[in-house]
């Protein structure tokens, strides 16, 4: 699995126990954010890497088995950032999707990219 880190200004604040990493598709989908929306999801990650926990467990969800992923909400919960924690220790946090809740547009988007990855 290839994985790009991004840096959304994080480097040099203190205490920031957790990498977040991107899918590529995830990093794409990062980057066609609306800019207001852009920055709402960059807030929502710096508070994710200081708390993996943030988000909400997944499990089966219609009728996709997201299992080990998490969902957080973002704008109003109209988006979602959907990521599992990777290593034995969480050393990472893999951003594995954003994007709109609508018709769980999102969750069948990392269902896809989960079976590419297997």
């Amino acid at each position: 699995m290839i994985v790009r880190r991004i840096s959304h200004g994080r480097g040099s604040r203190k205490g920031m126990a957790y990498r977040i990493e991107f899918l590529p598709d995830a990093e794409k989908d990062f980057d066609g954010l609306d800019g207001s929306i852009r920055k709402e999801v960059s807030k929502k990650m710096d508070a994710l890497a200081e708390n993996p926990f943030l988000g909400k467990p997944l499990g089966k969800k219609y009728g996709l088995d997201l299992t080990g992923f998490y969902k957080l909400y973002v704008a109003k919960k109209k988006y979602r950032i959907v990521y599992r924690l990777v290593g034995e220790y969480i050393e990472v946090i893999e951003i594995v999707g954003i994007g709109k809740r609508d018709k769980q547009e999102v969750y069948k988007l990392v269902a896809r990219r989960l079976k590419r990855l297997i």
